[in-house]
């Protein structure tokens, strides 16, 4: 997800900090309408907590027979995947690649790229967003 309108914000690592609200950027980034509006209807509601992440890897995944809606879909999860971390995760916090890419940065400074994770996740269904939360919040 570029994000140019946010502008180029402070670098850090080759990083670009966010603007001067990281809570409206996170808000922003925690949208992922189709992904809420996939996982409403099969009944899982999203509360931003690791729980909600075990129970999106037990949807039946219809989407996977859409290849448009796979990609949307993808990029939603690995967003929702890093809001998660983002809110339960001491220190995690939302930052901008230098191509307006967004990845989460955990206190050891370690980067992640939770969109690619997102969108494999919606391919295959491996690894579970569980199981990378889990491997996330460990540091």
């Amino acid at each position: 997800m570029h994000l140019p309108f946010l502008g180029s914000g402070h670098k850090k690592s080759g990083d670009v900090a966010l603007p001067a609200d990281p809570e409206a950027v996170a808000a922003l980034l925690s949208e992922c309408e189709l992904l809420r509006s996939q996982a409403a209807r099969a009944g899982v509601r999203l509360d931003d907590t690791p729980d909600s992440l075990e129970a999106l890897d037990q949807m039946d995944p219809r989407w996977r027979d859409d290849a448009d809606m796979l990609s949307w879909l993808g990029h939603d999860a690995g967003l929702y995947l890093g809001t998660v971390v983002v809110r339960t995760v001491p220190g995690a916090a939302w930052q901008l690649r230098p191509d307006g890419d967004p990845v989460v940065r955990l206190v050891s400074g370690r980067a992640v790229d939770v969109v690619p994770a997102g969108l494999e996740w919606a391919a295959s269904g491996v690894p579970e967003l569980s199981q990378l939360y889990a491997e996330i919040a460990e540091g």
